[in-house]
């Protein structure tokens, strides 16, 4: 009989192998299910937990200055069809601003804004199939609606009929109180209103897609933008860089006008065949009656007609930046050229899952600069100022 460990004397099995060997083999693979067992456990406690109702970092303006600082808001408990967002980049829009500031009526502070994230899905409701964990998803502009109106049914949930929820500060009907948007560390969101963002794209540079880039390519769509055609950008900023680069990459012939002569080589670098300076009166009058169709982009109100006046015959100008009342848009001249002031805002879930997948395909992304969310008030007084280049991307992963 073996007396030690250290004997080299061993008792063989039936076909010659150490039977030490072999019960110390056996030993470990009994202890393999065993480990896995207990990785599995663990694994799916921390799944669990990742559903569960958490309060999360984020940061908050608490009154129309934009005095931005660290808050912590609720976000709820996952359910069937929900995902679990752990959000990685956030965007700064000109709406986050214009809502803080009232100029669409006063917020409840303290506001959470945000409308254009990305992040990692950390947690899936049991009943969820368009989303694996560790997968990559964007949230945009709204997060809910009825999902049965004529609105919802078109793919226009923007226009829900009874009430569209967007992203932060809207009534939140799950909940309760307001939702928050994207400028925290986590969000939780119905599947269906979460986007798939494909693998190997700058995933700061797609989080201004969820907004910016889906309000500039809609009309794109809808007024059916043909290669070829000439395409008018009015204003260069977050919004109208993306609609210049979005447009030549649909095969445009597109035009910038600008209020900033340093903004004249980033549009041609971006892919306009043409950049010009409103000031520049001989370049307007040269531009008369030669476009298909025409985007402002420019976030205020100014007089419109010396734009018109610069469609074709029965064409139309987009308004998609200035949310407020329109200024100088002549009837008799606007009747005369029988052109079409049209407005349009974001677009569905369809259609935004569309321009993810057209700039993924035409290797299209917003440029942009990336802050801390320190940075956030300073930015954002930097956007109206126009010296953004061209969108601040907040690293939510130093909140």
């Amino acid at each position: 009989m073996c007396q030690s460990c250290n004997d080299t004397f061993q008792t063989l099995t039936r076909d010659g192998e150490s039977r030490r060997n072999f019960l110390r083999s056996g030993a470990a693979l009994a202890a393999a299910p065993l480990a896995a067992s207990v990785a599995t456990q663990a694994a799916a406690q921390e799944a669990g937990a990742s559903l569960e109702a958490s309060e999360v970092r984020a940061w908050a303006a608490f009154d129309t200055d934009g005095s931005f600082a660290p808050h912590t808001v609720p976000r709820r408990a996952a359910g069937p069809k929900d995902v679990v967002v752990e959000i990685m980049y956030s965007s700064i829009c000109h709406s986050d601003i214009h809502t803080y500031k009232a100029d669409w009526g006063m917020p409840q502070f303290p506001l959470v804004p945000g409308h254009e994230m990305v992040g990692r899905v950390v947690g899936i409701g049991a009943e969820v199939t368009k989303f694996r964990e560790g997968d990559i998803a964007g949230v945009g502009t709204m997060v809910d609606s009825c999902g049965t109106c004529a609105n919802c049914l078109a793919d226009r949930e923007q226009n829900c009929l009874n009430g569209t929820t967007f992203t932060y500060n809207s009534e939140d009907k799950i909940s309760g109180g307001v939702t928050y948007g994207g400028y925290s560390k986590k969000i939780v969101v119905k599947e269906d209103f979460a986007l798939r963002i494909p693998p190997g794209v700058d995933l700061a540079g797609f989080a201004p897609l969820l907004c910016a880039g889906i309000t500039t390519f809609s009309p794109i769509n809808h007024w059916d933008l043909q290669p070829g055609q000439r395409y008018g950008v009015i204003g260069m900023g977050g919004l109208g860089h993306l609609a210049v680069k979005l447009a030549a990459a649909k095969g445009a012939e597109v035009v910038v006008f600008t209020t900033s002569e340093d903004k004249i080589a980033d549009a041609k670098a971006f892919g306009a065949a043409e950049a010009y300076l409103w000031s520049d009166e001989a370049a307007m009058r040269s531009q008369m009656g030669s476009f298909d169709l025409m985007l402002s982009t420019v976030p205020v109100a100014y007089p419109m007609q010396q734009f018109l006046n610069l469609l074709k015959l029965d064409k139309t100008l987009v308004n998609v930046g200035a949310l407020f009342p329109i200024e100088g848009a002549h009837g008799m001249m606007m009747g005369f050229g029988r052109q079409s002031l049209a407005g349009s805002m974001t677009g569905g879930i369809a259609e935004t899952q569309r321009v993810i997948d057209f700039a993924a395909h035409h290797g299209v992304a917003a440029s942009y600069e990336m802050i801390t969310p320190d940075q956030i008030g300073e930015a954002c007084e930097k956007v109206v100022n126009k010296q953004a280049r061209y969108r601040y991307v907040i690293d939510m992963t130093q909140a």
